[in-house]
C-alpha cells in the first residue's frame, strides 16, 4: 500500500492496552494508543488520503529521520484542506511547510502518567485545544497518540469505580463505628458486672479482716486465762497448724485486698477506655486517662520496659474521652512494640552489642505559652503530653512517610494507627500532633491541646 505514494506511510497501528481491570491506580500505558509517525517530507495530500482510510485515527505524529517534530491532529489538518484555496497551497506541499502554519501547543505526557492526573492536565487546556489529541511518550522514547475521547470515557469509568470505592468504604466505616459502638457498650456492660462482686470483696475484706483479728485477740485471751488446755484442743491446734495459720491469715487477707484493689482499678480503666464519647467535649483528668492506658498495656510491658512519668500541674482539660484514650493508646503501643523488638534484636546480637539500655518511655505533662502570630492576640496555653522512648529511631525517609500518610487519605482506606491519632488531635481537638525521631538517639511523640 505504501508504494502508491512518494514518501514511505507504514500504516497505523493501535496497541490494545492493558488486560488487567482499571483502577484508581492505572497509568496511561494501559490505554489503547496509535502509533502512525509520518516523516515530515510527505505532502499533505498523502496523509489526507490516509486518514480517510482510518476514520479512528487522531491524528498523525511528525517525524524527520525518525526524530520526532510534533503533531498534526485530523481536526486541524481538514480545518486548513477545506479553507478558501487550501488544497491548492497545501495539498502538494510537505508537511513541513503545513505544520508551520498549524502548529498549536501540545500535551505531552509520559506513558506513566495517571490516567486521572491526564485527565486533569487535558481539561486544563483552552477550549480550542479540548479536543487535541494527547501525545504520549513511552519509556522507549517512542511517541504515541492518545485520543481525548477515550481518555475521557476510560476516566470517567474510574471516576465511577472511585465513587463507589468511596461509598463501600464510607459504608464500611459506619458498620465499623457501629461495632466498635456495640462493642464498646457490651465491654463497659462486661466491666461494670465484674465491679459489682470486685466492690462486694473490696467492702467486705475490711469487715473480715477485723472480725479475724477479733477472733484471734479472742483466741489469745482463753489461751492466758486457761494455759492448761485439754488434749482434745491441743491435738486440733496442732492438726490445722495454728501458729502457722495465725501469722499467714493476716498476709492472705493483704493479698486479698491488693488483688482486689488490683481488679478493681483495671476494670475501671478498661470503662474508661471503652468510653463512648457525647456530642460535646467534657473536661478529663489527663493523668488519669495516662494511668488508665499504662494499666491496660502493663501486661505487655513484660518487665523489660521501664515507664518514667514526669507529671506537672494540670487542670482538667476539656476533650472527648474516649478518642483521646485511643490516641495514647496508639502512640504507647508504638513505642512498646519498638522497644520489645529492639530489645529481641540485642539479645540475638548480644556479642556486637556494646552497651545495651534499659528500654524506656518518659512520660512529660506540662502547661506551656506559645507566642500568637498575632502580636496584639494574647498568648496561647496548651497543654503539653510528651511521650519519648530511647529506640534505634526513625529513619528520615520513614518519617517523610508518616507526615505524608498524616496529610492525605489513603486509596485503600487503611489508615495507620498514627494518621488516626493525627486526625483526632487536629480535627477533634484542634490541637497539634508532632513527632520528632533520630537515628540512635530515640523517638518523640508531641500532643498538645489548646487549655480553654
Amino acid at each position: 500500500m505504501s508504494e502508491e505514494f512518494s514518501c514511505q506511510i507504514s500504516p497505523p497501528f493501535l496497541s490494545e492496552g492493558s488486560d488487567r481491570d482499571l483502577g484508581l491506580d492505572s497509568t496511561l500505558q494501559e490505554l489503547p494508543m496509535y502509533n502512525f509517525p509520518v516523516e515530515i517530507n510527505c505532502t499533505g495530500m498523502e496523509v489526507a488520503n490516509f486518514l480517510e482510510k482510518h476514520p479512528l485515527l487522531p491524528g498523525v505524529i511528525l517525524v524527520e529521520q525518525e526524530k520526532f517534530i510534533g503533531m498534526i491532529s485530523r481536526r486541524r489538518l481538514l480545518e486548513f484542506l477545506i479553507r478558501p484555496y487550501g488544497q491548492e497551497l497545501f495539498v502538494q506541499q510537505p508537511l513541513a511547510v503545513l505544520y508551520s502554519y498549524a502548529r498549536i501547543p501540545m500535551l505531552l505526557l509520559a506513558d506513566t502518567t495517571s490516567i486521572l492526573i491526564a485527565m486533569q492536565l487535558s481539561l486544563k487546556r483552552s477550549p480550542e485545544l479540548l479536543s487535541e489529541p494527547i501525545v504520549v511518550q513511552t519509556v522507549s522514547g517512542a511517541h504515541r497518540l492518545l485520543d481525548v475521547q477515550e481518555l475521557n470515557i476510560i476516566s470517567w469509568q474510574i471516576r465511577g469505580i472511585e465513587n463507589l470505592v468511596r461509598y463501600e468504604r464510607s459504608q464500611a466505616r459506619m458498620i465499623q463505628n457501629d461495632k466498635m459502638a456495640n462493642l464498646g457498650r457490651l465491654v463497659d456492660g462486661i466491666a461494670h458486672e465484674i465491679l459489682d462482686p470486685v466492690s462486694f470483696i473490696w467492702g467486705n475484706i475490711i469487715y473480715v479482716s477485723n472480725y479475724s483479728q477479733d477472733l484471734l485477740k479472742l483466741i489469745a485471751a482463753y489461751d492466758k486465762e486457761l494455759p492448761s488446755a485439754s488434749q482434745a484442743i491441743n491435738q486440733i491446734k496442732e492438726e490445722i497448724e495454728f501458729d502457722f495459720l495465725e501469722q499467714d491469715l493476716v498476709r492472705s487477707l493483704a493479698s486479698i485486698r491488693t488483688g482486689a484493689e488490683r481488679l478493681k482499678k483495671l476494670v475501671t480503666s478498661l470503662q474508661n477506655f471503652c468510653h463512648i464519647d457525647e456530642i460535646y467535649p467534657k473536661p478529663v483528668d489527663l493523668h488519669g486517662c495516662i494511668d488508665s492506658i499504662i494499666l491496660l498495656i502493663n501486661s505487655r510491658l513484660q518487665g523489660e520496659i521501664e515507664i518514667v512519668k514526669y507529671y506537672g500541674q494540670l487542670p482538667p482539660v476539656y476533650c472527648f474521652m474516649g478518642q483521646l484514650n485511643q490516641v495514647l493508646m496508639n502512640i504507647l503501643s508504638e513505642a512498646v512494640d519498638t522497644l520489645l523488638n529492639e530489645a529481641v534484636r540485642q539479645q540475638l546480637h548480644l556479642e556486637d552489642a556494646k552497651i545495651v539500655q534499659k528500654p524506656r518511655i518518659e512520660i512529660t505533662t506540662e502547661v506551656i505559652s506559645q507566642e500568637a502570630n498575632n502580636p496584639d492576640a494574647p498568648d496561647s496555653r496548651w497543654v503539653l503530653i510528651r511521650i519519648a522512648d530511647n529506640s534505634p529511631g526513625i529513619s528520615e525517609e520513614l518519617q517523610q512517610q508518616i507526615m505524608e500518610s498524616f496529610a492525605l487519605e489513603t486509596k485503600t482506606g487503611k489508615e495507620t494507627s498514627l494518621a488516626v491519632s493525627y486526625r483526632i488531635i487536629t480535627a477533634r481537638h484542634g490541637g497539634k500532633f508532632n513527632l520528632r525521631s533520630q537515628l540512635g538517639l530515640g523517638t518523640e511523640f508531641e500532643i498538645l491541646l489548646p487549655l480553654v
